[in-house]
């Protein structure tokens, strides 16, 4: 099979991340790029006539956008081409608005922090989830040495990311907190590497980024994991993280 042609410019920014995040608000696509919004629709009409992308209004706001088979071809993402799920289409929003205010951060460029996205560990796992394994919505992955500068003091970890808009149940909460600070195996491997104990844990911390209406039950959840809750962090979901509708 040929080797996709070398991205540049601005589609080596935007397809990758595109690809990651199963499509984006036009908005959201002009923030990553530094582009006025009317720009960012121009480069998607360029893509649209390309064949590597699709657009539609699928939600309140700005149109979607996403990668068809021969855009996703072109990054060398093995993904089947889809639009946004409509049912995903305000927690897709809130995961994007997440990694960009992250990767806005000097110490994430400086520290040479990596993305590892939700639809890539599904990917992983063949799209089989097993009974009680539970997905973050994304990984990031700092490397013990930074590109430039000293390491920061979480350098080698990794940490999972939970985008929280609607409140699940205490109960519910709290056993995904325990299901991801336990784990010690990556996505993908063997059921009894997962959790071994002894080993040490696969996520450093576990980073929730919620809305109003989500934060308070991440709290509650938190506490009452005891001394494990020290491994929880509970930030406001950007405020960009909404759609129209719900802002």
């Amino acid at each position: 099979m040929r080797r996709p042609a070398p991205l540049a410019g601005q589609d080596s920014t935007a397809l990758p991340f595109l690809a990651e995040m199963y499509g984006v608000q036009v908005d959201q696509l002009a923030a990553l790029l530094g582009l006025t919004e009317r720009a960012a629709r121009t480069l998607v009409r360029r893509w649209v006539s390309r064949g590597v992308a699709s657009t539609a209004l699928l939600s309140p706001g700005p149109p979607w956008v996403w990668l068809t088979t021969a855009g996703l071809r072109a990054v060398g993402a093995r993904y089947p081409a889809a639009a946004p799920a409509l049912a995903r289409l305000a927690h897709i929003r809130a995961v994007t608005a997440v990694r960009l205010a992250l990767e806005s951060v000097a110490a994430y460029r400086d520290g040479g922090a990596h993305w590892r996205s939700e639809r890539h560990l599904r990917s992983r796992l063949g799209g089989r989830i097993r009974a009680g394994e539970h997905l973050p919505d994304a990984e990031v992955h700092w490397p013990e040495a930074p590109a430039a500068g000293s390491p920061p003091a979480w350098a080698g970890e990794c940490w999972a990311i939970e985008a929280e808009l609607t409140p699940k149940t205490i109960s519910r909460t709290t056993a995904i907190m325990r299901e991801l600070l336990d784990r010690t195996g990556d996505y993908g491997c063997p059921a009894a590497q997962a959790r071994v104990p002894g080993q040490p844990p696969r996520h450093s911390r576990v980073v929730y980024l919620c809305s109003p209406a989500a934060a308070g039950t991440v709290a509650r959840a938190s506490a009452a994991l005891g001394g494990l809750g020290a491994r929880i962090e509970i930030r406001a979901l950007p405020a960009s993280g909404y759609l129209a509708a719900a802002r």
